[in-house]
């Protein structure tokens, strides 16, 4: 006799509503998940992941969204028609939810233990007695270190992924059926994400609840989930077993999402896009070793462009208002040589210092010891003037593109805005002219130079960041995370768009991430950070295949590596 199923979701379709105007945003899908069971759904931003899973808690927007037909039935009840208050007994009872950024989930004013309690006291799980060491006993199980203190801290007090284990422990704390998941590890290192997995799989185990795990990563899904959803454009185009989604995709966009990934075996000249597998033409030519030998030899010929020489960047910090400030190494002892044209990875979890070394050799925030050579020239401690001279030469690519672009400037007036500071081109006209075609180069058409910000995509302001960058004509330019944020495929057209442009330009990149996979496709020399210091350097390729360093080891294993 078949398994009963725990949800089942029967051509469920909603609508979002901007006056009189109706947008469908989920076409009829259909679905199921039984005891016991991890199921994932995949797709880009706007697929429909998320509010799909919002649909099944209650929370749509109220007033702008509604469910337009379809049915959720969970253990045989219809939610379709609950009120608020029917789903007040619902939420974090019998269905709870980890959501992406633990930050802005939990409460930045309230202790982290007492969190949880409220969710134990809503729901009248236990006598109030017993309730703190009911949450203790919670963030045992979330295998969080020193739980006494961590029930004492705030959240800005405790690292992300301690913070996404208080979410975890919140979301088990009334042993609920089933658990949604949106994201749960986006934002953290490889080696959190690894461990953050794991617990949710070992808590799974344990507790035989349901998991519906939301993410744009199929490599990450690979290793979690018992089946796989696939959506795209608000349908579900792909279902199955992991075995069978991952080794017999069917459908083109599935293809697209698991080819997207830079490969750890291989070096493809170009990455496959969504949009290259849907018109079937796919660049397949692979960089050979002879190739990169050939151009390392090259690149490894000239003088150095950059040259760090025992950088160190050290900060004080207090524990309490009267308490003596301890200094903090962020950068020990650093030295490095960039070649022009080179790509260098920079790679360590968080707190390693790599943004740091970004910073002080933008000089954003100087150094407290050592010397930065550019050019030869000592750059360690230069005057204003030469200062902004040097800032045309050395830019950045923030990983938030949005935060980083004015709202009320049009995207035409953003890129120009620094060539009017450096002195670009001879007029606003001749500006103009060099920003069309700089849009054209990162691949936007010229209706964008006249848009905003806020309406364009994450992947398209990330170009428009890019834009704005290279108008200036840099030499060097220090990316910053800057495709963490992004969806797979997105993040596979940014980084043929830099390798493109590299070529085109000859720009030298200083690539900053905590993907070793992405860096590793990107990066001619590698350098991994742990503690302000350098773990290990070397050529890329060489690294990844053979780490001598544990910690480097580590972070290797981490990497999701698929079926």
């Amino acid at each position: 006799m078949p398994e009963k199923s725990l949800l089942k979701v029967n051509e469920l379709s909603i609508s979002f509503f901007n006056e009189n105007i109706e947008k469908q945003i989920i076409k009829s899908i259909s679905f199921e998940i039984k005891p016991n069971e991890i199921v994932a759904v995949v797709g880009e931003s706007g697929s429909g992941k998320s509010i799909s899973s919002l649909a099944l808690m209650g929370l749509l927007p109220k007033g702008i969204s509604k469910i337009t037909a379809g049915s959720i039935l969970f253990q045989g009840d219809d939610f379709v028609n609950y009120s608020n208050r029917d789903f007040q007994n619902i939420r974090g009872n019998k269905i709870a939810m980890i959501f992406q950024e633990p930050m802005s989930s939990l409460n930045p004013s309230m202790r982290c233990g007492k969190q949880v309690e409220e969710i134990l006291i809503q729901h009248a799980v236990l006598p109030q007695s017993e309730i703190k060491a009911e949450v203790i006993n919670l963030f045992n199980k979330v295998k969080l270190p020193n739980p006494e203190r961590i029930f004492k801290s705030y959240p800005h007090e405790i690292s992300g992924g301690q913070k996404q284990r208080v979410m975890i422990a919140m979301a088990i704390a009334c042993k609920p059926k089933l658990l949604i998941a949106d994201e749960p590890t986006t934002a953290l290192d490889v080696t959190v994400q690894k461990e953050i997995l794991e617990l949710l799989k070992s808590i799974q185990k344990e507790t035989k609840m349901s998991v519906l795990f939301i993410s744009h990563d199929l490599s990450l899904v690979s290793e979690l989930a018992d089946r796989v959803l696939v959506m795209y454009k608000g349908e579900i185009v792909e279902q199955g077993n992991t075995d069978a989604i991952f080794n017999h995709p069917k459908h083109n966009y599935t293809k697209a999402l698991i080819a997207a990934r830079p490969s750890t075996e291989i070096r493809l000249k170009q990455l496959p896009t969504i949009s290259d597998f849907l018109s079937g033409e796919i660049d397949k030519t692979i960089i050979s070793k002879e190739d990169r030998k050939r151009h390392h030899k090259a690149l490894y010929a000239q003088q150095p462009l950059l040259e760090i020489i025992d950088i160190e960047k050290t900060y004080l910090s207090k524990t309490g208002l009267f308490s003596k400030a301890i200094p903090f190494k962020a950068v020990d002892g650093v030295s490095l040589k960039i070649y022009p044209g080179e790509t260098v990875g920079l790679v360590g979890e968080s707190g390693c210092g790599k943004s740091t070394l970004g910073n002080a050799i933008l000089q954003l925030d100087k150094a407290t010891s050592g010397i930065i050579k550019y050019k030869g020239k000592d750059i360690t401690h230069v005057d204003k003037q030469e200062l902004r001279r040097l800032r045309k030469d050395i830019q950045i690519i923030f990983q938030d593109p949005f935060a980083s672009l004015n709202p009320r400037l049009t995207v035409g007036n953003a890129i120009m805005e620094p060539m009017k500071v450096h002195n670009i081109g001879s007029s606003d006209a001749d500006r103009k002219a060099k920003t069309l075609h700089i849009l054209e180069n990162v691949g936007l058409d010229a209706s964008a130079f006249y848009r905003y910000p806020h309406e364009f995509s994450g992947g398209q302001r990330q170009r428009i960041g890019i834009a704005r960058t290279i108008a200036v004509e840099p030499q060097l330019i220090v990316c910053d995370e800057s495709v963490s944020a992004l969806d797979i495929s997105v993040q596979a057209q940014v980084l043929n768009l830099l390798n493109d442009l590299k070529t085109k330009f000859g720009f030298t990149y200083i690539f900053i991430s905590h993907d070793l996979a992405v860096v590793k496709y990107m990066a001619d020399q590698l350098l991994v950070m742990n503690k302000g210091k350098i773990e290990e350097i070397g050529d890329a390729d060489k690294i990844y295949e053979s780490p001598e360093k544990d910690y480097t080891k580590k972070l290797i294993h981490a990497i999701p590596k698929g079926l």
